[in-house]
């Protein structure tokens, strides 16, 4: 990320000239705050009980080889991220004192030196006590009184070194294994953020130009973006688009929300749709009309910037739509909007203000802040950018930055 004026001007000077010709608003730093998921932000609690047992850490192998034997494969290794076998010694404060204290041969256990290990044996709802009870007493060291003992663990891997040494303190010895089950791998997003922090400002403060822009020129709300294609280290900007709802059309015409077709986030996708169709009927010597009497999408660049980006040729035509490509926005897309982002194959999105509401990207709770809430609670977000259910997922990011490219505030009711 640029620490300092002087190499915003580096990143700057590297850009095509159009880039430079179209920038008229002063940058300024910014922080990536990638987005949670849906199931980062509820299911990293879930826990369910697992089956325990102990034995002389001489009977230790033997033992889970019986059960390796005895049981399925999805049980054995049914909670991967918990260590399997685990010392007197590791196990949280509350576990120790529970065990120690049920019987004179358990404190002799936990004192001092433990020749002792605990196993976990695998999910209490897929397991038979009876069963283990009978196949383990055949294990030496184990013959005379089976220990076995319920206990909740977490269910789902932790997304964290910090949440794994919690969980180690509070359930059972925890490994963090650098993934994420819950979300986009943490090296990729690292990975993607070293990639577009240098350039970032540059996309955001065009996404705000247009946004002012159809503002003053009562076309739509101040809401504008722009989609970039990187490749080996380099960015162009493809499409630039701001929002165009109320254009040639009065409110009363088009109802309280004006026309959902004229989206910048949907302006912007059609853009290089057109100009995909573009290449292609320069190659086989065509040219389609449009057929339409009313042009819902106002899809046509209506500002003098988004002409000067829309005149320029797509730097990779043989892909399809807007598949690996970035987009930069004001505000948070709709939920509409979102799902247009994941059918274009978008690669990253990255928005500058998060629309409590109507926002279609963030998981978190919705708060009671919001003007049109009264108080009520706002439920949680969809987190589209990211969900099992969907065939398609991307990487997103808030960008926080305090100065000059503060959206500029939206009629409330609208988005509500």
């Amino acid at each position: 990320m640029p620490e300092d004026d002087s190499s915003i001007s580096k990143v700057l000077s590297a850009q095509d000239p159009i880039v430079r010709d179209i920038l008229h608003e002063e940058l300024e730093h910014g922080v990536l705050i990638p987005l949670k998921t849906t199931l980062e932000l509820r299911d990293d609690h879930v826990t369910g009980r697992v089956l325990i047992t102990r034995c002389p850490v001489k009977s230790a192998n033997p033992a889970i080889s019986l059960l390796r034997n005895m049981l399925p494969e999805e049980i054995v290794k049914g909670v991967p991220h918990l260590r399997r076998c685990a010392k007197p010694c590791d196990l949280p404060a509350h576990l120790k004192t529970q065990f120690m204290n049920e019987t004179p041969q358990s404190r002799q256990i936990h004192t001092g030196k433990s020749n002792w290990i605990y196993i976990i044996l695998g999910p209490e709802t897929m397991l038979s006590r009876q069963e283990l009870v009978t196949a383990l007493s055949t294990v030496e060291g184990m013959e005379e009184e089976v220990f076995i003992r319920s206990v909740p663990v977490p269910m789902v891997a932790p997304t964290s070194q910090i949440q794994a040494a919690m969980w180690s303190q509070h359930f059972w010895p925890t490994v963090y294994r650098k993934n994420n089950p819950l979300g986009p791998h943490p090296a990729m997003v690292s990975r993607h953020t070293d990639e577009i922090a240098d350039d970032a400002a540059i996309w955001m403060t065009l996404a705000h130009q247009v946004a002012n822009e159809t503002k003053e020129k009562g076309y739509g709300e101040p809401m504008g973006a722009c989609i970039v294609q990187r490749d080996q280290g380099k960015a162009t900007i493809v499409a630039l688009a701001a929002d165009a709802r109320w254009r040639n059309q009065a409110k009363a015409e088009l109802g309280d929300t004006g026309n959902p077709m004229a989206h910048a986030v949907l302006r912007a996708i059609s853009m290089v749709a057109q100009k995909l169709v573009r290449a292609e009927e320069r190659k086989t010597e065509t040219n389609t009309l449009p057929i339409l009497e009313f042009e819902a999408f106002q899809d046509s660049p209506i500002l003098e910037d988004e002409e000067k980006v829309f005149e320029l040729d797509h730097p990779c035509p043989d892909g399809y739509l807007c598949h690996g490509l970035e987009l930069y926005l004001t505000h948070e897309p709709c939920v509409m909007c979102s799902m247009a982002i994941l059918h274009s194959r978008m690669g990253k999105v990255v928005f500058r203000h998060r629309m409590a509401l109507t926002g279609g990207l963030c998981a978190e709770d919705r708060g009671q802040d919001h003007p049109s809430l009264n108080g009520a609670d706002g439920g949680r977000g969809l987190g589209l950018f990211w969900r099992r259910e969907l065939n398609w997922s991307l990487v997103a990011w808030e960008w926080e930055s305090g100065g000059s490219v503060r959206p500029l505030p939206v009629d409330m009711s609208i988005h509500a």
